[in-house]
């Protein structure tokens, strides 16, 4: 239900601009909200949409629920890895990264990859609010970090 709502936000940026607008009434914004939603998400998540408009924080939501998402895998004991790569990762790649990853965290992991050219290759690794920086551009930014002291 999350992912409808920010699926949304995403693709119609003039839509939070138009949930966050001081101009347009609040019971214009909620009945917006209502046709957009009502169908798609739970009570309660629309609810709390409706709570961040109210407040203000609509421009929040995905904030929220990348916060709802690391407290609900911390219960599941859970995590999920944004792995970037200078190419696309196959599936035996991925499978030995989800067992090293695993094994170092304690628990299970999801892979979210992306493919980043300009990292020329390695990886970079983000889990659990760390991130592993193991790109050549990494790496070439390093020495260049020791050669300019």
């Amino acid at each position: 239900p999350l992912d409808a709502v920010l699926t949304l936000f995403s693709e119609n940026p003039q839509y939070m601009q138009l949930l966050s607008h001081p101009g347009i009434p609040l019971e214009e914004r909620f009945k917006a909200l209502e046709q957009a939603f009502s169908d798609a998400v739970s009570t309660h998540v629309l609810s709390f949409v409706k709570l961040l408009c109210e407040k203000n924080h609509v421009k929040l939501f995905d904030a929220c629920v990348s916060e709802y998402q690391d407290l609900l895998n911390a219960m599941k004991k859970s995590s999920n890895a944004k792995v970037t790569s200078a190419i696309a990762l196959t599936e035996d790649e991925k499978e030995a990264l989800i067992k090293k990853l695993e094994t170092i965290s304690g628990h299970s992991v999801t892979l979210e990859c992306f493919v980043d050219p300009s990292i020329l290759g390695g990886l970079i690794v983000e889990i659990d609010g760390k991130m592993v920086n193991a790109s050549i551009k990494g790496h070439l930014k390093d020495v260049k970090d020791v050669i300019e002291k």
